[in-house]
């Protein structure tokens, strides 16, 4: 019955319809016409939302409203541009640096990408990039927001999977300027080749940088704060969020003095709209999550690729390009929390680390929303941006190439996913 149910939700997405309705449609046809009883559908729907490690996601959300509202984000562009203003390509590396300063405040790499669209975007074009250079740059690179701490995806594929948070937030910081570093190194080979030139005429003295660094330092130190806490025990990921909040809060108002009363209100405006979508999701997907349970989708899909292969790499590419693959299609939110329950028993069947594969896993997840058909943060960018969607996916290859080929890294190389993690907590 779960393939004709998936047959109902792939066309009901065809017909335009809301992701969070298209899975709450097919999940609740299965407890109409199935073998339990419908009341079961509420009950799922009513204990998901009782978690207190699910508490994490709205409290991060806004914190990081809140901390675009404070002050922030403004200092961070100051800091971007000191920092790589003076290479080829100065506005698309300040882009990419930046996205790398704010993975450890906003969380959500479609925020990340709106954000720079606005501030960046209009200024990219006035240097000469094209637009299509421009979207491409500013979508990319808000794939970084999505492994560095703290990461909403990480969260909840944290909550869904049962592994570390603590962990996760760890293990993203690696990749994360990894990533950082390959996207650089790519906008600098095409600066060179299209002769971009930097925004800043000489390289800053060792004095400007410490200014700049001195005036982020609530930043810049705020996802250590979260990553110490979380280690020694201070607080949950949970209570983590809760101290995100009273952090930006008492930031914007009593350091910066930016954080007003209406830009508090519009936070937390802003901040219901993105919890309740995310919310409606993660209460439809639970009805899914206990169907696919029911009826053995796990164990038939873990028997089906042992069959094919033992070899843990070889495992990983091929679950990593189905990833990948619906990543195109659906919202990474989607994505996780409906295939998160389903992989988790084949990876610890077959000896791979939940660690290592959630991070694989979320940088692929977000790599959807930066590629067509239907990719959110692309969508964003180029509608912010007015970039024909081919422009934009002509400029984006040489960008996307290099994100593939660090995730063929992380997946040959585990070590350099787990380093940290194993450095911090030890051996899991």
């Amino acid at each position: 019955m779960s393939g004709t149910l998936t047959l109902l939700f792939l066309a009901l997405m065809f017909l335009g319809m809301p992701v969070a309705f298209a899975i709450g449609i097919s999940a609740v046809m299965f407890y109409i016409f199935g073998p339990v009883p419908a009341q079961i559908a509420i009950q799922k729907v009513a204990s998901i939302t009782q978690s207190f490690p699910l508490l994490a996601v709205p409290l991060f959300v806004f914190a990081g409203h809140l901390m675009n509202g404070s002050g922030i984000t403004e200092r961070l562009i100051r800091l971007s541009t000191v920092l790589t203003g003076w290479m080829r390509g100065g506005l698309a590396q300040v882009a990419i640096m930046l996205s790398a300063l704010m993975g450890g405040v906003s969380g959500s790499a479609v925020a990340d990408a709106a954000m720079e669209a606005r501030i960046l975007g209009p200024a990219m074009l006035k240097s000469g990039y094209t637009k299509g250079y421009a979207a491409a740059v500013i979508s990319v690179g808000s794939l970084i927001t999505a492994t560095i701490p703290p990461s909403i995806g990480l969260i909840l594929y944290g909550f869904m999977g049962n592994v570390s948070i603590g962990r996760l937030f760890v293990g993203g910081i690696v990749p994360g300027i990894l990533m950082t570093i390959i996207l650089m190194s790519t906008a600098y080979w095409i600066a060179c080749r299209r002769g971009y030139e930097p925004e800043l005429k000489e390289f800053p003295s060792f004095k400007t940088i410490a200014i700049n660094a001195w005036e982020c330092k609530w930043a810049l130190i705020f996802p250590i704060l979260l990553i110490v806490g979380i280690r020694y025990g201070i607080f949950t990921p949970s209570e983590a969020g809760a101290f995100a909040v009273a952090y930006a809060i008492v930031v914007g108002m009593f350091v910066y003095r930016e954080l007003t009363m209406e830009k508090l209100l519009g936070a937390l405006r802003h901040s219901v709209t993105d919890v309740g979508m995310i919310m409606l999701i993660i209460m439809f997907s639970s009805m899914i999550g206990y169907m696919i349970t029911l009826e053995g989708v796990p164990q038939a899909a873990a028997t089906f690729l042992v069959g094919i292969t033992d070899n843990k790499i070889a495992l990983m590419i091929l679950l990593i390009s189905f990833i990948i693959a619906l990543g195109m299609f659906l919202e990474a939110t989607v994505i996780v929390l409906l295939v998160t329950p389903i992989l988790m028993p084949i990876i610890t069947r077959l000896g791979i680390d939940p660690v290592h594969f959630g991070l694989v896993m979320m940088t692929c997840v977000t790599f959807g929303g930066m590629t067509p058909p239907v990719g959110v943060a692309m969508f964003t960018v180029c509608g912010m941006l007015k970039c024909p969607m081919d422009e934009y996916t002509l400029e984006a290859l040489p960008l996307l190439l290099a994100v593939i080929g660090l995730v063929a890294l992380m997946i040959v190389w585990p070590t350099s996913v787990l380093f940290l993690p194993n450095l911090v907590f030890g051996s899991a």
